[in-house]
């Protein structure tokens, strides 16, 4: 019997169990997977806490590695012992096997470990959207970056060092500064002590930046809006300290003809030959080595308590990965 992580209410960490899960034959169009690594993302928090909704009791996780152990009637392209990683709905990906829809599934390189893509399919394929998608800047363009250190942005920093960009990367330690530097960020800022758009109007001779990628939310909207320049963009791109206050559009023309966007994942994956393109774009990154993955938390499935408290806390650096028996 395979097992997994269930939550029959939202609220804290607390509400998460170690269940049994019973995992059948795929029928037409699935497969049957064995996880071998589980993402941990905070996504996986907002459903549990019920900021994204989902119909309870409700299985945990959406991103996982593994290999296929079956397949069913019209399942084209994929075969039993195939190498696979995937990311986004439904529900499900903290257990040990399961049962989905092969149309979610992304094929595996042989170059990148099963944690590797644990770690990095969802926060790599947010990079790839980010930074192929969202705005085209050219080479030499300077943008801020908030929660730098973690794994989203560790990993887009140096996917913007590689397209010739300038990262301002906020972050709450010294310490997180540091890996951040590391990492790609030019410039760091530490914002317990720092004004960030003070800063940042320092760091750009007051002309601000072109587009601010923020997963922060209610804490860092303002500063944000205040250290973009004249037509600049905020990508308000995660809610980690809670959602964004309701948008007052005549301050965005009063602060420099501004724009927002609330870009999510899946409207950038949706179409299986644009996730092929940006997922091939990221493996071929991360399986030459210019790109590095720092797996810096590794915690069994059971502990998923643990782990999303850890997470909430800040205590993390970079990803996080669930890992299972072979």
């Amino acid at each position: 019997m395979a097992k997994g992580i269930r939550f029959y209410e939202t609220g804290g960490p607390e509400v998460l169990r170690w269940e049994s899960l019973p995992v059948g034959k795929p029928g037409p169009g699935e497969v049957r997977i064995k996880h071998i690594a589980v993402g941990l993302n905070f996504a996986d928090t907002y459903f549990r806490t019920g900021l994204y909704r989902a119909p309870l009791p409700a299985w945990m996780g959406v991103e996982a590695a593994g290999v296929i152990e079956a397949v069913g009637p019209g399942v084209v392209g994929f075969a039993p012992g195939d190498r696979v990683t995937y990311t986004g709905s439904p529900l499900g990906a903290y257990s040990t096997e399961r049962v989905m829809d092969a149309a979610h599934l992304i094929p595996l390189p042989d170059a990148i470990p099963f944690e590797t893509a644990a770690a990095m399919t969802m926060r790599g394929l947010t990079c790839a959207y980010l930074l192929r998608r969202i705005a085209a800047l050219d080479p030499g363009a300077t943008v801020l970056l908030h929660a730098a250190a973690g794994g989203v942005g560790l990993l887009f920093s140096q996917w913007a060092r590689l397209l010739g960009m300038t990262v301002i990367g906020t972050v709450s330690t010294d310490e997180k500064a540091e890996v951040a530097r590391a990492h790609g960020c030019a410039h760091t800022i530490v914002y317990p002590r720092e004004d960030v758009a003070a800063r940042v109007r320092e760091l750009t001779d007051g002309a601000g930046v072109p587009v601010v990628f923020d997963s922060i939310g209610a804490t860092t909207f303002a500063s944000s809006l205040d250290s973009l320049s004249r037509r600049g963009l905020l990508v308000c791109f995660g809610t980690a300290s809670g959602p964004i206050p309701p948008i007052d559009a005549m301050q965005l023309a009063v602060k420099g003809s501004l724009f927002v966007t609330r870009p999510a994942l899946a409207d950038y994956i949706a179409d299986p030959a644009e996730r092929a393109a940006l997922a091939g774009e990221l493996f071929d990154h991360v399986g030459s080595g210019r790109i590095t993955v720092d797996i810096n938390q590794r915690y069994a499935l059971d502990d998923a308590v643990t782990a999303h408290r850890d997470l909430e806390s800040g205590r993390s650096v970079g990803s996080s990965v669930f890992v299972l028996e072979p």
